[in-house]
């Protein structure tokens, strides 16, 4: 018997898959599940308009930071730069 025939055989016996990772079979059909079971509730549009708001507050932190620091840097005296 082959290493991959075994395999099958252990999975048959003990009912659980030894596949893992991205092709862990048991885990995406909970996921797809969990899913269709969300979509049911009617609460997708409440989830992303809540998930929109969230990523639109921590962007905009994120985008302020960045200018702050571009402008902190901006103030000091550049070497490269030809002036008259």
């Amino acid at each position: 018997m082959t290493a991959k025939n075994q395999d099958k055989t252990a999975e048959k016996s003990t009912g659980k898959s030894k596949v893992q990772g991205e092709g862990d079979y048991e885990s995406a059909r909970r996921y797809d599940k969990d899913v269709r079971d969300f979509i049911k509730t009617g609460k997708v549009e409440q989830a992303a308009e809540e998930a929109k708001k969230a990523r639109e507050g921590s962007e905009r932190a994120e985008l302020d930071r960045a200018e702050k620091a571009g402008k902190d840097k901006a103030k000091g005296f550049d070497p490269q730069v030809k002036r008259d």
